[in-house]
């Protein structure tokens, strides 16, 4: 019982963690956008995004990205990425800067704006 409580409480912190850093990064993401006309990219499902999003973004599901990252416009444009948990703005941060985008930004949770 003691190391199931030990592991929930560490799974807590990295949690707390994880979220803390992407409400970190939102005033560097706001910037991007306002500042340098960064592509807001949303990556949740079309009905997540249907359900609410944040002013400009655009949707790609991640599960698309990979077969439509060419109509994302100029690699060098900067790009701030988000989903609900981070998770998926995390994988689509890694494919978009594999894709040659060398400027991306990952928000994590969309409430982090």
């Amino acid at each position: 019982m003691k190391l199931f409580l030990a592991l929930l409480a560490l799974l807590g912190a990295v949690l707390l963690a994880s979220q803390l850093l992407f409400r970190s990064r939102a005033g560097e993401a706001r910037r991007w956008v306002a500042q340098e006309g960064a592509l807001l990219l949303d990556v949740r499902s079309a009905q997540e995004f249907a359900a609410g999003h944040l002013p400009g973004a655009v949707n790609v599901p991640v599960s698309q990205l990979a077969a439509q990252v060419g109509t994302l416009g100029d690699k060098g444009r900067p790009v701030v990425v988000y989903c609900a948990s981070g998770v998926r703005s995390t994988r689509a941060t890694s494919m978009l800067r594999e894709a040659g985008f060398s400027r991306v930004l990952n928000l994590g949770i969309m409430s982090a704006w």
